[in-house]
């Protein structure tokens, strides 16, 4: 063939064929992605913060440890109410008119999965100490730390946002720096849209089978539900695994007037609804509610810390738990 002999043609004839190929193959489906997939009615788009916070993100490199994708696999399910689809990301749009890090989804689970952190973990005074240091927080971390987003200072401005760390240096106290609240936002941001109604929820495969065990009256104590695992998740990061908290910022467990006392409609409040009455600690965001936890899950949560770390209260059955809720959403309700 003559085209082989002549150089001229070879390359244009190529060039024609790469041009037609990437329109039809890449460029083409693509627009027509654009088009049929449209963000969830409920979806929020980032905030200028949560913007300049994504750049900070990409910038150290978080997303070679932190994915942003909960597969439809049972394991993934501690990581968001449902499977991730394509409308998920469908409000992601270019950085910039060079760079295209939109979607940040990510290839490896060095890290926890950060699709629906800012539904588990909104807490801005929990985000701020495991950046400085993550082992503070989470003992056994692998995360490196990020010192370089805070500063020390004796002179405490109005507008700072002060840092509660165990120290006893001289430096004064630690505050962030806007790097460090833009990154906090943007994980506060990350969470999964509520899907409408009508919409069939993605099923999460091979899922776990459990068993609850009912006792002498009917009164259901253990709830079928490892209080342990739904601790270590939800609650370890603050309270740790030990139940010590951590001075300054986070309150201990271990012989707490609220988990060993008899006030249950107190507990389960603070756990479906939060708390923010002690100013030494920082604001413990609404847990249960955040997380669509039921009777059995809180219930579970209730007799794990009632039952551990020297803690010696009597386990509660999921009926209490369960009018207490009742009650609690007809109080809010009115």
């Amino acid at each position: 063939m003559d085209i082989f002999n002549n150089h001229k043609k070879l390359y244009i004839t190529a060039s024609v064929l790469f041009v037609v190929l990437t329109l039809f193959v890449a460029i083409g489906p693509a627009l027509d992605n654009q088009a049929r997939i449209q963000p969830l009615p409920d979806a929020v788009p980032l905030s200028e913060a949560a913007r300049r916070g994504k750049e900070v993100f990409i910038a150290n490199g978080c997303v070679a440890c932190h994915s942003q994708q909960v597969r439809n696999v049972e394991m993934d399910r501690k990581w968001g109410g449902r499977p991730s689809m394509a409308a998920d990301y469908a409000t992601n749009t270019r950085m910039d008119v060079w760079t295209n890090t939109a979607t940040l989804m990510g290839t490896e689970r060095t890290g926890p999965d950060l699709t629906d952190i800012g539904t588990r973990q909104p807490s801005i005074e929990w985000h701020l100490v495991h950046l400085y240091n993550p082992r503070l927080v989470v003992k056994e971390s692998i995360m490196p730390a990020y010192p370089f987003l805070f500063a020390w200072t004796q002179n405490v401005k109005e507008n700072d946002v002060v840092v509660s760390v165990p120290t006893s240096s001289n430096q004064g106290q630690l505050i962030a720096t806007q790097e460090a609240l833009d990154l906090v936002a943007y994980l506060q941001e990350l969470k999964q849209a509520k899907l409408p109604e009508a919409t069939v929820v993605p099923e999460f495969l091979y899922p776990l089978k459990e068993e609850s065990t009912v006792p002498s009256g009917n009164q259901i104590v253990d709830s079928g539900v490892d209080g342990k695992n739904l601790y270590m998740t939800n609650c370890a990061s603050c309270h740790q695994s030990n139940g010590e908290g951590l001075a300054g910022a986070f309150p201990s467990l271990i012989n707490s007037p609220i988990v060993v006392g008899d006030n249950l409609q107190l507990y389960v409040d603070i756990i479906m609804n939060g708390y923010d009455a002690r100013g030494e600690y920082g604001v413990m965001p609404a847990v249960g509610t955040n997380l669509d936890w039921t009777a059995n899950e809180v219930t579970a949560i209730i007799n794990y810390e009632r039952t551990n770390w020297g803690n010696k209260a009597p386990e509660v059955s999921v009926e209490e738990v369960q009018k207490i809720m009742d009650y609690i959403n007809q109080i809010k309700t009115k």
